[in-house]
């Protein structure tokens, strides 16, 4: 065998292999997540990226889109500040993800929004509910309902439901969430011809809350709205009970969380707080996502588990409808999505990319998480 002969056999051997390893990166679709894997919202992170997890699983199992198969890339933003912006820009320079699904936090997924958009990178926010968060521009959306429903859905329940017209409210001056969903929440409360006796602030990380709650507690109000994540809401509601005050508090989704029961303790007990899903909803979907998940993870799945799942869900729909993974094409088909079946309920975008869902409100009884009732836009 000639020497010339073996370099054409050696090079044509080479050029075979690089060949196969662009088809094979050509087979895949490569999607980001960034989440609060660790840091003070982990359990929101953690539960987000299961449901993530799982659909890409399914999508898998089922041969993935366009003929392609799905790889995810998940980056742990650590719940803080500043994170988001650079594990998104290391997943869309570094990594080349034509998608990206993030976060709960509407802070963070405001961080990294505008980074997505100049990149026509596709986002999905499984949970941010901030209005501004798909504000950034058209190429971000979300699968969740947004905090001017929110705020009008537990204003209306105080009223109607707890029969509170007075109420006081304890906001988060560091949160997007918390100030935006305090804002709606009185708009409505006094559109019902109800009276905010009582507004104190706190800045999440704060450990002591006791001074908020006496002045709260002095103004006599007959509920008091926390729109907090729960981290800091279990401690208030201790302190507010050892203060001896036995009036309702309530909030929305950022409380949903095993840890605000053990935070919390028996203080939990008998409130209640807005939420997007309740795995006690008998759907199919529902039914089917509760098995999996549980086969899985070995716990019940909550809102955030659920709403990762469609997240990525719908993103899969999107390419499909697109005939493509490429950035423009998905925006398009995603803004065109129309009664999407998924396990939070039927998902359609709205001129702004918001999904109109239901709520679902949900009490604390027995130390677990009871379904009461679900509302609709």
């Amino acid at each position: 065998m000639s020497k010339r002969f073996l370099l054409f056999l050696v090079a044509g051997l080479a050029a075979t292999v690089l060949s196969g390893e662009r088809a094979t990166a050509q087979d895949i679709i490569k999607v980001g997540e960034y989440a609060s894997l660790t840091g003070k919202e982990a359990s929101f992170g953690q539960m987000s990226h299961h449901g993530t997890e799982l659909a890409i699983a399914d999508l898998n199992a089922a041969g993935g889109v366009l003929g392609r198969k799905f790889e995810l890339l998940t980056e742990d933003d650590e719940s803080k500040a500043g994170q988001p912006s650079t594990v998104v820009q290391k997943l869309i320079s570094r990594d080349k993800v034509v998608a990206m699904l993030g976060e709960v936090a509407s802070s963070r997924s405001l961080e990294a929004a505008r980074i997505c958009q100049e990149k026509q990178i596709p986002m999905i926010s499984p949970s941010s509910t901030n209005p501004k968060v798909t504000e950034t521009g058209d190429y971000i959306f979300r699968v969740c309902f947004i905090d001017p429903f929110q705020g009008a859905v537990m204003a209306n329940f105080a009223s109607r439901t707890l029969k509170a017209k007075n109420v006081a409210l304890l906001t988060d001056v560091k949160s997007d969430y918390s100030i935006g969903l305090a804002k709606f929440f009185k708009l409505q409360v006094e559109k019902n011809g109800g009276k905010i006796v009582a507004e104190k602030n706190y800045s999440g990380g704060d450990k002591d809350f006791r001074a908020q709650l006496t002045a709260i507690k002095a103004a006599n109000p007959e509920g008091i709205f926390i729109p907090g994540y729960y981290t800091e809401v279990g401690l208030m509601l201790r302190q507010a009970r050892q203060l001896g005050i036995k009036v309702p508090l309530f909030g929305g989704d950022g409380w949903e969380s095993d840890l605000l029961i053990k935070i919390g303790g028996a203080a939990v007990e008998g409130n209640y707080f807005s939420t997007h899903y309740s795995p006690e909803q008998s759907t199919p979907a529902s039914r089917d996502f509760v098995q999996k998940f549980q086969a899985k993870y070995g716990v019940l799945p909550d809102a955030m588990a659920a709403l990762g799942y469609d997240s990525a869900m719908l993103l899969a729909d999107a390419m499909k409808r697109a005939g493509s993974s490429e950035g423009p094409k998905v925006r398009t088909a995603l803004a065109a999505t129309k009664d999407f079946v998924g396990v939070t309920g039927k998902t359609t975008m709205d001129a702004n990319r918001n999904a109109t869902k239901p709520a679902v409100i949900i009490a604390v009884k027995n130390g677990k998480f009871s379904y009461v009732e679900s509302i609709e836009p």
